[in-house]
């Protein structure tokens, strides 16, 4: 059965490798300025997820910054969460005194999403995207959070579409298994669960081993972005075919079983038949992740299996340049990227190293 390889689009991939160095936002002439006054804040020593703070608001805005989204867009992205929400206690501007500052800062329509984001239900948001729950123009109704009675809120088309592309660029950034863990089911969490019986589920950062589910729901986002009142708003990210298929949940979780499966060796190791046909398999479920297709770009080259291995890397090189984060947190997006390449360039080269030691000096040429 044929696999589902994509084909690498050289100007996305090239858009990619503008942000393989950290200092890319530092060069951006509407992000750089605010910088220094999000730094100050702590954000670059506070604990967040799968890293510090700083790595999530940064990895938010990659991705933005990759799908091309408007710069108003893209603050949202940087400062999504830096007057507290309902997920997180980290304020660092205070809502009551601090608004003229940040508007001054990045303007008032950017600062306007920043607040309305920060301060509505994001659950509620999430829950009415998936279940299609618009106004006929693209619109939503929202309440904010606080207790009941909670105030309500009118969103505009865009703000619905900016708010579902910064979700989907917010949760692929941070989301692995000690989230699902912990915070399970979400968007409508699981509170029954307590820390002292689950101990085991708390214990951070766990196996990080990739979300079972969540690729799944970001495709069902993508999809709402199709709606009459929405398209066209934004530019569409490049995920999930320009957000116009999906992956059921089985898929996903399944996919993800199998790649794990693959990762923590419980498969046959004396031959690479059942190891290949695991990964090709998680490759038909889900093939809109690049980390298992670059796991099998390496397992066809161990099988010699060169031209294989060149279709596989260039499609995992693929997905790695339309997420700009990475599925499995184990490692850095750009270290991802920076193996696929490796591999890619001994698949074409037929220069795979035959001695196990050669591999740890392998480099990129050129």
């Amino acid at each position: 059965m044929t696999l589902p390889w994509h084909s690498l689009d050289t100007t996305l991939f090239s858009r990619a490798q503008q942000l393989l160095d950290e200092g890319w936002i530092t060069r951006d002439p509407e992000l750089a300025p605010v910088l220094p006054v999000v730094l100050e804040r702590g954000v670059g020593q506070d604990w967040h997820k799968a890293g510090t703070f700083r790595h999530h608001l940064y990895g938010v805005a990659r991705s933005l910054a990759l799908w091309q989204q408007p710069h108003d867009v893209q603050l949202l992205g940087l400062l999504h969460s830096v007057y507290g929400n309902a997920f997180v206690d980290l304020v660092k501007f205070d809502a009551r005194t601090e608004r003229a500052r940040l508007q001054g800062l990045v303007g008032e329509e950017a600062e306007h999403l920043v607040h309305l984001f920060c301060t509505m239900s994001r659950s509620q948001f999430i829950n009415k995207v998936l279940e299609r729950d618009f106004d006929e123009d693209g619109g939503m109704e929202l309440e904010l959070n606080g207790p009941a009675p909670r105030e309500t809120v009118q969103l505009t088309p865009r703000e619905v579409a900016a708010f579902i592309i910064v979700s989907m660029a917010d949760t692929i950034e941070q989301w692995f298994s000690w989230q699902e863990e912990i915070y399970s089911r979400s968007p409508n969490v699981d509170t029954s669960r307590k820390q002292a019986v689950h101990w085991a589920a708390s214990l951070w950062p766990g196996p990080m081993r990739p979300p079972s589910r969540k690729i799944s729901q970001l495709s069902q986002l993508g999809l709402a972005l199709q709606h009459p009142g929405l398209a066209g708003l934004l530019p569409m990210p490049p995920v999930f075919n320009r957000c116009t298929v999906s992956v059921s949940k089985e898929d996903d979780a399944a996919a993800s079983s199998l790649y794990w499966s693959v990762i923590q060796l419980d498969q046959p190791l004396v031959d690479l038949d059942v190891a290949t046909h695991v990964l090709e398999q998680a490759v038909r479920l889900n093939p809109w992740v690049g980390e298992p297709q670059m796991v099998l770009a390496q397992v066809y080259l161990s099988a010699g299996r060169q031209d294989d291995a060149v279709l596989a890397a260039r499609s995992a090189l693929q997905c790695f340049s339309a997420w700009g984060n990475a599925w499995d947190k184990r490692v850095q997006w750009d270290a991802w990227i920076a193996w696929t390449r490796i591999l890619l360039q001994s698949a074409t080269d037929g220069t795979w190293p035959e001695r196990l030691d050669k591999l740890n000096n392998l480099a990129l040429r050129g």
